[in-house]
């Protein structure tokens, strides 16, 4: 397709999961965007002072966390697998077009990174969108076979991540422990655990005080961050990349799936999800969210149950939306504008949540938290659908897309004839 030819028809049911997912990333995200980042994985570190709290954030653990995260990374693949597909029968170079978009993505991400929030997966999906190219021409079940093996790399290298945090409190808390040893020992558990009276003060200090002070913090004491994610975060990327692309290939996400194969792909996922979410969850209460048990409930064994709940969710996605209706409409729009509300949804809630915005930081508790989120997800339904009813592209879709092919893409739709 050249600069001046329409876009191609979309892909209703890919949009509208897109939308759902991206909606589903904030509502994963608040906690990391509105306090210390313990809390992210520990929901003991901060905003559980009372039951709602706990039930917001039981929900969201058995329902929501990680599970948008693959669910988008999911959708990332079969995306990028469908741009291949129409640069390929376009007579492009496909090759070309995949590179040029993964390089843009790349400097995207470094700029959300530094400018913006620590959170980005931009950087990743593109590096890793690179590696996927790789994986283009192979069958729907050879696909699956991949992320089979990435998804247990992942499992296997969480798993002794988990072993080593138990092995080192048995040491560091044993009769004679050395001094050097229980040092290690706190060292290695204060990303995880309740943060000290001092380590909280110092992170509302910095996160309720001014601009310089944050980007010192993302540039200069963890500049490296984004490596490391994509280290430990990488191989089960891919593998949900893969798996988006099987699910395109397959039908799954072009809704051509009959009804009673989606319901039966919601329940499947969802009897074995729930239920092994709801029993770590369990198991986390039950341990009194002790560091080792955190790292290895919600670091390691939700990875093996992570893909039956993407895909059922997904399915659940479909099965509800089949029939359309305004509402559905405007979800699909905000996944066509899925970059655009990803970045946006970052530049709004750190205005929020920060110093040199209204600094709002620390002060709600999880459940609070939801009312951010309601009101976030209507911006989104609110705009989406008439920017793009009278434009090709969101903004940032725009500017990727004109950065990627090296000339400025139309903008405005053409008037009906």
């Amino acid at each position: 397709m050249n600069a001046t030819t329409a876009p191609r028809s979309r892909i209703a049911t890919l949009d509208i999961v897109r939308g759902v997912a991206v909606m589903g990333i904030l509502a994963m995200n608040i906690v990391a965007f509105s306090m210390p980042i313990e809390a992210y994985v520990n929901p003991a570190a901060f905003g559980m002072e009372t039951s709602a709290d706990f039930m917001a954030w039981l929900g969201s653990f058995v329902f929501i966390e990680g599970k948008m995260r693959g669910l988008f990374s999911f959708l990332f693949g079969a995306s990028m697998l469908l741009v291949i597909q129409r640069a390929e029968a376009a007579g492009e170079s496909a090759r070309l077009v995949h590179l040029r978009r993964m390089g843009w993505l790349l400097a995207f991400g470094l700029l959300h990174y530094y400018l913006i929030w620590f959170g980005d997966i931009l950087f990743s999906y593109a590096v890793i969108g690179m590696v996927a190219w790789l994986f283009r021409n192979l069958e729907s079940e050879d696909l699956i076979k991949w992320a089979f093996w990435l998804i247990l790399a992942q499992f296997a290298m969480m798993a002794l991540t988990a072993w080593s945090f138990f092995e080192m409190r048995e040491a560091a808390t044993a009769p004679g422990a050395s001094v050097e040893l229980m040092g290690q020992w706190s060292a290695m558990k204060a990303e995880f655990a309740v943060p000290t009276a001092t380590r909280l003060a110092e992170t509302l200090a910095l996160y309720r005080g001014d601009y310089a002070g944050i980007f010192q913090d993302r540039a200069v004491e963890n500049g490296t961050f984004p490596i490391v994610g994509l280290v430990f975060f990488g191989s089960e990327t891919l593998a949900y990349m893969l798996l988006g692309m099987a699910a395109l290939e397959s039908g799954f996400l072009k809704g051509e799936w009959s009804g009673r194969a989606y319901r039966r792909t919601a329940i499947i996922g969802f009897a074995i999800g729930v239920p092994a979410y709801a029993g770590l969850a369990w198991l986390l209460v039950a341990d009194n969210y002790s560091v080792p048990m955190v790292v290895a409930t919600v670091m390691a064994a939700t990875v093996v149950f992570r893909p039956a709940m993407i895909y059922a969710i997904a399915a659940f996605i479909i099965i509800l939306t089949r029939r359309g209706g305004a509402l559905i409409d405007r979800i699909a729009a905000a996944g066509r504008a899925a970059f655009t509300n990803y970045l946006g949804t970052s530049l709004v809630m750190t205005t929020l949540f920060y110093g040199y915005g209204f600094g709002l930081y620390g002060t709600m508790g999880r459940a609070e938290l939801w009312l951010i989120v309601v009101a976030m997800w209507a911006v989104m339904l609110l705009w989406s659908k008439p920017w793009l009813d009278r434009y090709r592209y969101g903004p940032f879709e725009w500017l990727w897309r004109t950065l990627a092919r090296g000339t400025p893409q139309p903008m405005r739709k053409r008037a009906a004839i």
